[in-house]
Parts: C-alpha cells; structure tokens; sequence
C-alpha cells in the first residue's frame, strides 16, 4: 500500500462527499421552506451513513442541523 496515495484517494472521496451533501441538503432545505415545510428558524437532526463492503466497513454519524 502507498500511504500517501491512499490518504489522497480518502481526502478527494471525502471532500466530494461534503460538497455534494452539503449542495443536496441546502436545496432540500430550500425547498422545504418554500414549500411551507420549513418555517426557516429550526434545528433538526441528521444521520450520515458510510458503507464500504468490501472491508466490512459501516459506519453511522448523528448530528443537528441548524437553520438558526
């Protein structure tokens, strides 16, 4: 294994997993609001799920999202 290769293949996973959720969850919070679902003003929670089968890998993250 190259280490420095197999850091920079997580790293560039990572940040597009990021820029694409983060892109995803502010139109589905978007709509939301403009759909009346959504006030604007609160919290709520969420839950990220990593899966790599071919190492067994599962990995579940909670957290909260706020709108202000």
């Amino acid at each position: 294994m190259h280490e420095e290769t197999f850091n920079m293949s997580i790293r560039k996973f990572l940040k597009t997993v990021g820029v694409r959720s983060q892109t995803e969850i502010e139109r589905a919070v978007a709509k939301a609001i403009a759909d009346g679902k959504l006030k604007g003003n609160e919290a709520f929670a969420a839950k990220m799920q990593l899966t790599i089968d071919r190492i067994g890998l599962t990995l579940t993250l909670d957290g909260e999202i706020k709108l202000e």
